[in-house]
């Protein structure tokens, strides 16, 4: 099984550990190198602000940017805060659950591509939707390097991210995404909470699910109200 997961737009705020290192999905370095190099001249950009998509008050987070390769770094799992993140709580998991953490779930990012929660990183600033000079739009940028290291990896796809990092590669027939409603609507800072929650569950289950039949009824078991189509729906 993999879970896949956004980034958040809250981060920690500095790092404790070394330097950049070495990654998971090595084959990666490469274009990992070209988007970093692109995110410090963009960052030096006179309209730095406007090419990020931040606004004025976040123009200290400019600086991160532009020392990616010396900065301290820190785990995915706790570089990456907000409420998806606090209600899955990845601290809190037993060691069996997580070693299923640690195997499962992959981060999808706009600077890294993909990331596994034990990879070292250094705080940063870039979402998936921005538009990098030279590069590009991140998604399609992303989309056939992720696409030929991640088809590999097998078992049942959840997907729990947003629409943006959504486009940086399509796991197809063998996935589910999970949409939360609440009165017949798709909520959003609630879907961020929720899917936390199933995240979690999913962890916490010794046996993984293999369809996405096995999820309905897990999450079912678990008390939710779930119909399942093509996305899995959870109603709140």
């Amino acid at each position: 099984m993999l879970i896949l997961l956004p980034p958040s737009e809250g981060k920690a705020s500095e790092g404790t550990g070394p330097a950049l290192g070495g990654l998971s999905f090595p084959k990666l370095d490469r274009p990992r190198k070209r988007v970093r190099t692109a995110l410090a001249r963009a960052s030096k950009r006179r309209d730095a602000l406007e090419v990020l998509g931040l606004s004025p008050g976040l123009s200290g987070e400019l600086d991160k940017n532009l020392v990616l390769e010396s900065a301290p770094t820190l785990c995915a799992s706790e570089l990456y805060t907000g409420v998806l993140y606090d209600n899955l709580s990845l601290a809190t998991l037993d060691p069996d659950a997580r070693a299923r953490a640690e195997e499962s779930v992959l981060i999808f990012s706009g600077l890294w591509g993909v990331v596994r929660l034990s990879d070292r990183i250094p705080p940063y600033r870039l979402s998936m939707g921005v538009t990098l000079p030279v590069l590009g739009g991140l998604a399609a940028f992303w989309r056939p390097h992720l696409t030929k290291e991640l088809e590999r990896l097998p078992g049942l796809v959840v997907d729990m991210r947003s629409g943006t990092y959504a486009g940086a590669w399509k796991p197809g027939e063998r996935s589910v995404g999970v949409r939360v409603f609440r009165d017949g609507k798709v909520v959003s800072h609630m879907a961020k909470a929720t899917r936390g929650e199933v995240a979690r569950i999913l962890l916490e289950s010794p046996a993984a699910p293999e369809s996405p039949s096995d999820l309905e009824k897990l999450l079912t078991a678990r008390g939710y109200r779930v119909t399942l189509d093509r996305y899995l729906d959870v109603h709140v």
